[in-house]
């Protein structure tokens, strides 16, 4: 189904489900003779895997890969990249006392409703273990943008937010911190709430913001495809993930246009803008200045306290849920946006070359 695949020409399909024995994908569209950086790609899943501190679910999966097609000798052939990650820390009988119960705020009575039938293990297909394929993908894409740099970190979780600006992200810094905040303080605030939370059996949300830095100037289409709707469709796909704003977003609703528009001057021959409320995308259109979007993600789902349901025979219950998850799905998100913005725009850089002569 289409709903299964992203992108135009860069396109990728994906298959599995969260405690089925694999998940994986195929990259179609890949340009032949990249040379794959396999170090790269390994970095970015274990970036992702669950299981990396205290603070996530105690899940643990390797994320190991297997190329099936598509490479020969270390580089790409132009012909479809299948690839596979089997799931090794899977339990489906932790799931079998939600077999039919439909849990608060998750899909399951919207998969049973569209489906007629649904895999409640985890989530099947619902469930954040899907990432792991965008993630593999993305880093494939990321190669094709070898000047451009993706950046992305945790600004807010709860009520702690980060009060530097885009500007101040720092990888190596946001790597370090547990909870992907390049700022110590406010990481350790983060630190202590969902500490916090997770002794009380809650959860909570956040906020992760992206910068992109280096991405030429042209990418995106004037219309229906426009980059900044390209970036948010695809980060609004990620669970939990419950808004989207880029350059000055909301704020620019209580403004003006003498305080946000951004004055164009020259600087070394460039075209630069004085300033960037735009986020680098103006017209649908990227400009050369630094890109930067926010993604708003809501508390986590499934919690272990007490919670009013219904079952599938149309029965009032009450849940109190077990197994493993993470009292907050922003730390993790964190490559899986970046994967995303990787993916778009390697998308519509192909897409580009088509434009004109």
């Amino acid at each position: 189904m289409a709903g299964n695949s992203f992108g135009k020409i860069f396109k990728l399909s994906t298959f599995g489900e969260s405690h089925g024995p694999a998940i994986g994908g195929i990259i179609d569209g890949c340009p032949s003779g990249l040379l794959l950086n396999q170090e790269l790609i390994r970095y970015e899943m274990k970036r992702r895997r669950p299981g990396q501190s205290a603070l996530s679910t105690p899940r643990i999966e390797a994320d190991d890969y297997e190329i099936l097609s598509g490479v020969y000798e270390g580089k790409t052939l132009g012909t479809p990249i299948g690839f596979i990650i089997r799931n090794q820390d899977y339990r489906p009988s932790d799931y079998e006392a939600l077999k039919d119960v439909y849990r608060p705020s998750h899909a399951d009575f919207t998969y049973q409703e569209k489906y007629g039938f649904r895999d409640h293990r985890g989530g099947g297909r619902s469930s954040a273990r899907e990432t792991a394929s965008w993630v593999f993908a993305g880093s494939v894409a990321r190669q094709l943008l070898p000047l451009t740099e993706i950046m992305a970190f945790v600004s807010a979780v709860g009520p702690v937010t980060f009060s530097g600006s885009y500007e101040e992200g720092d990888r190596n810094k946001i790597d370090s911190s547990p909870v992907r905040c390049p700022d110590e303080g406010s990481s350790a605030k983060m630190i202590a709430f969902i500490e916090s939370l997770k002794k009380s059996g809650d959860s909570t949300g956040g906020v992760i913001t992206c910068v992109i830095r280096n991405c030429p100037a042209g990418l995106g289409e004037p219309v229906f495809r426009k980059l900044q709707s390209k970036l948010a469709a695809a980060c609004l796909s990620i669970n939990a993930a419950h808004g989207f704003e880029y350059g000055s977003g909301f704020a620019g609703a209580s403004g003006k246009g003498s305080e946000f528009n951004d004055a164009f001057r020259v600087s070394d021959g460039k075209v630069i803008t004085a300033t960037n409320h735009s986020g680098g995308i103006q017209g649908g259109i990227s400009n050369g200045m630094d890109i930067y979007f926010r993604v708003a993600f809501k508390p986590v789902s499934t919690i272990s306290m007490e919670q009013q349901t219904v079952n599938s025979s149309g029965e009032n219950v009450i849940l109190k849920a077990s197994g493993r998850h993470d009292p907050c799905v922003v730390p993790r998100a964190v490559p899986v946006v970046e994967a995303l913005a990787a993916l778009t725009l390697a998308d519509l850089m192909l897409e580009h070359r088509c434009s004109r002569l």
